[in-house]
């Protein structure tokens, strides 16, 4: 199966978190000030999976939740964006679902993730193994995945089990420091996950993380296109992105919003940009759908409840001036 035919299939198997977001409310408000919080589903995977399912798609998530009130309103999250939770397990014990406390201000922006023994990086390979992969068109996965195990090893073995079964995979480098115990076991690990992906999504510090340096990040996207990898977007924020794909260098320009928040663009961009191949777009036109998106999750409170379905895309693109120029 071809990258794009299996991105056409229309049915992504996610591998990776979910969690509870809590946002002080109203917007603006700083944490240390809050009275009162917005509460809404997180996690980079499942986000991507609610955005793709707001688009028609079919998702489903592989990950595992604590057994307690805050796995279970994950849970129902879950099925309340549509993404089957068919291979997310809850255990017991000590891990705890992870937590993420983030302001819907830009000014001084905070972020808190709590994912100390976090429930989702015990996922194993017993879980990835049990997944019958030729029910799925495309594997998709962020790189907090890879940030300890079991669920390194697992998330490695289920790039392999789609490899067999034919399904293109798609990686978000997606790096948090935070999660990781050292810069260079991240740089090793993530390097390693995106050479054996075919669409590898990151930005300029990602990719320059994974270079040895951000001045070296573009070529080390420029090489990753012409080895192992069929698409790349390098993306620099307001500068845009430079997507390799068959050869070619596309640059494309961003859609200006008034931000309420930095957090939530990459996911709804990788929603987006796989939303808009699997219905047939050029590539040029994906990556604007794709920057769309993420122009419209960060206009609005929350990540998963922000993301934009058809009829919100079609409405932003249709009375927006355009993107920039690049």
């Amino acid at each position: 199966m071809s990258v794009l035919d299996g991105i056409k299939a229309r049915n992504f198997l996610v591998i990776g978190r979910v969690g509870m977001d809590l946002s002080p409310d109203p917007a603006g408000t700083r944490t240390r000030d809050a009275a009162s919080m917005m509460v809404a589903m997180g996690g980079s995977s499942a986000n991507i999976a609610a955005g793709l399912v707001k688009f028609g798609c079919k998702a489903a998530l592989v990950t595992k939740v604590s057994d307690d009130a805050v796995g279970w309103y994950c849970l129902n999250q879950l099925d309340h964006y549509g993404v089957d939770r068919s291979h997310v397990h809850a255990i017991s014990g000590e891990c705890r679902t992870s937590l993420a406390v983030y302001e819907t201000r830009v000014d001084e922006h905070q972020s808190v993730i709590y994912r100390n023994n976090a429930a989702d990086f015990q996922m194993d390979i017993g879980d990835v193994e049990a997944v019958d992969y030729s029910k799925y068109g495309a594997l998709i996965t962020a790189g907090t995945v890879f940030a300890a195990e079991p669920s390194r090893s697992a998330t490695f073995r289920a790039f392999e089990l789609a490899r067999a079964a034919g399904l293109p995979i798609i990686f978000d480098v997606d790096y948090r420091p935070y999660s990781w115990l050292s810069a260079e076991v991240a740089a090793d690990v993530l390097s390693r996950a995106g050479a054996m992906a075919d669409v590898i999504v990151g930005n300029d510090e990602e990719f320059g993380f994974m270079a040895g340096g951000i001045d070296k990040g573009l070529d080390k996207a420029r090489e990753l296109a012409g080895s192992s990898a069929e698409i790349v977007v390098y993306k620099m924020g307001p500068e845009g992105a430079v997507t390799f794909s068959g050869g070619a260098e596309l640059r494309t320009g961003i859609f200006p919003v008034e931000a309420l928040k930095p957090t939530g663009a990459g996911d709804s961009f990788m929603a987006g940009l796989l939303a808009a191949l699997s219905e047939g777009s050029e590539m040029q036109q994906a990556v604007l759908r794709g920057s769309a998106c993420a122009s419209i999750v960060v206009s609005r409170p929350g990540c998963a409840p922000a993301m934009p379905d058809h009829k919100e895309l079609e409405a932003f693109l249709t009375t927006h001036p355009g993107p920039t120029h690049v």
